[in-house]
């Protein structure tokens, strides 16, 4: 199985990031790939930007990466009770590829911050989009007070609450995946 993680944050020392890879890598005998929304930078999207550039190839890049993945992991950042101005601004170009940039692929939605929300405002953002941005949602799952849920030394989970929630998720995501009769060519 091939699963796709990254951060919806352009932070370098994300905890978003560190959530979506911790969670990826529970999962057995699975080929992880990371992005990092940095390397698809591009200019901030409007329709005149669109006429003129036409769609960049980062926009492009990020679908196919996407349409490639088997199941799909997401961490989002929360900027001001929603999505970070860089996540937005990827969506915003790749939807103008496909509305459904998350190609119908199962996905589990993370969140977490260093406060007590647990960026929930963000995360009930994206379930409500879901549907929207092709995303078959098999879980979603927010962990508050990241620094004193996760161990960052050993790199994981030690709160077993978090814990459960996440392994939850995460059985509904590769159920989904194995569920999925795979086509082979003639």
């Amino acid at each position: 199985m091939k699963v796709l993680a990254f951060s919806a944050s352009n932070s370098k020392n994300s905890i978003n990031r560190q959530l979506a890879l911790y969670t990826a890598g529970l999962i057995d005998n699975a080929t992880v790939e990371t992005l990092d929304i940095n390397h698809y930078e591009m200019p901030l999207f409007s329709d005149d930007r669109e006429k003129q550039l036409g769609i960049p190839k980062e926009a492009k890049t990020f679908f196919n990466k996407l349409a490639a993945a088997d199941a799909i992991i997401v961490s989002f950042a929360e900027h001001n009770g929603t999505y970070t101005a860089a996540f937005k601004n990827l969506y915003d170009w790749t939807s103008r590829i496909s509305k459904a940039i998350f190609s119908n692929k199962p996905t589990i939605f993370l969140a977490t911050s260093p406060g007590s929300s647990g960026a929930k405002s963000v995360l009930a953002t994206a379930k409500n989009s879901a549907s929207f941005m092709g995303a078959n949602l098999k879980g979603v799952v927010s962990v508050p007070n990241f620094f004193d849920n996760f161990d960052i030394e050993n790199n994981c989970i030690i709160n077993p609450i978090f814990e459960a929630k996440i392994k939850l998720a995460l059985k509904q995501l590769v159920n989904s995946v194995i569920a999925v009769p795979m086509i082979t060519q003639i």
